[in-house]
């Protein structure tokens, strides 16, 4: 043996694709993916979103054929998010306790077409309100928790009636997972999950999203006074352990990308499913990106990806959801 030479040699461990395989330490699977899509009013609608290259909002009949294609990838679960008409949007957003809004049609669509696909629906009032804010306000533009938090609880409830698995809380509102949790119980729905947006920061990211449903120039102020600051990170654990303690069988960490240390320090902290949420504004860079020619594309979906993984997430939200499951089925 040469001196010269060190006894461990790394490189052997990469040397062949049959090696690498075996010695990965994290694998992505479709099982791992939850889809976003976006429901809009009419029929027979397909409508491209510009600012997110590649992805529609569907039209409530064809919904179901989204839900399939999920299931024949393996995708496990759809979240679904409306784009509301702009006459059905109020100061009060009573649309979103309408039982036969987007939303709760959209599910019911999907357990016709596709019963094993897992649906679930965002609770805030941000799609339904006139001014763009995820509560109600008052006559000064100030997001007023409790009496949003009243209606949440109405919302989820109606989701659930529909057939909703998960429903989701993404307005951090103080207080809100408690009074969900004890009114699904009270409902008899005891089997809906709640996956929390514990760690939702006010970021940057959002804007494609905001046009997908249709908020993008409604909005009055910031929602800075309820979303984290992207600053922080203590208070990110102190926001899941409040959701934890009040009935969230999951948490999510939003943004997902420039957020890794946070999916990291809860995944160390709690022993529950934490999933994290690639965002529009994520989705949109990897696409013009490699639409510059700055990378290829593929490699770009599934580097970030795994990146998810490697930090502690149990599953992503990803509008990639479709394009990484058949890379991996190659």
């Amino acid at each position: 043996m040469t001196a010269s030479f060190p006894a461990m040699r790394m490189r052997r461990g990469r040397s062949t694709p049959w090696m690498r395989a075996m010695l990965a330490e994290q694998r992505l699977s479709p099982s791992d993916f939850i889809w976003p899509l976006f429901i809009c009013a009419g029929s027979g609608c397909e409508e491209p979103i510009a600012s997110l290259p590649g992805v529609s909002r569907w039209s409530v009949d064809r919904i179901g054929e989204q839900a399939k294609l999920a299931a024949s990838l393996g995708i496990p679960c759809v979240a679904l998010f409306p784009n509301t008409p702009a006459g059905l949007r109020s100061e009060r957003a009573e649309e979103a306790l309408n039982p036969d809004n987007l939303i709760c049609r959209a599910v019911k669509a999907v357990k016709d077409a596709c019963p094993g696909v897992g649906v679930l629906t965002d609770v805030a009032l941000d799609p339904y309100t006139a001014h763009g804010h995820d509560g109600l306000i008052d006559a000064a533009g100030r997001v007023m928790n409790d009496e949003t938090s009243k209606v949440l609880v109405e919302q989820a409830l109606v989701q659930a009636e529909a057939g909703a698995d998960i429903v989701a809380p993404s307005d951090m509102m103080d207080g809100r997972i408690g009074a969900i949790r004890s009114a699904l119980e009270d409902a008899g729905r005891q089997d809906t999950a709640i996956m929390a947006y514990a760690a939702k920061y006010a970021s940057a990211f959002y804007g494609p999203f905001r046009d997908a449903v249709g908020s993008r120039g409604l909005l009055k102020g910031d929602k800075r006074g309820y979303q984290m600051d992207p600053a922080n990170s203590i208070e990110a654990l102190r926001e899941v352990a409040l959701d934890v303690a009040e009935g969230a069988d999951m948490v999510m960490v939003k943004p997902g990308l420039p957020y890794l240390d946070i999916v990291a320090a809860v995944k160390r902290e709690f022993l529950l499913p934490v999933f994290a949420y690639q965002v529009s504004g994520e989705y949109a860079m990897i696409e013009h990106a490699a639409a510059a020619g700055a990378g290829e594309r593929d490699a770009l979906i599934l580097e970030t990806l795994l990146a998810f993984k490697r930090a502690g997430a149990t599953g992503i939200l990803t509008y990639h959801a479709v394009d990484a499951a058949r890379l991996i089925h190659g």
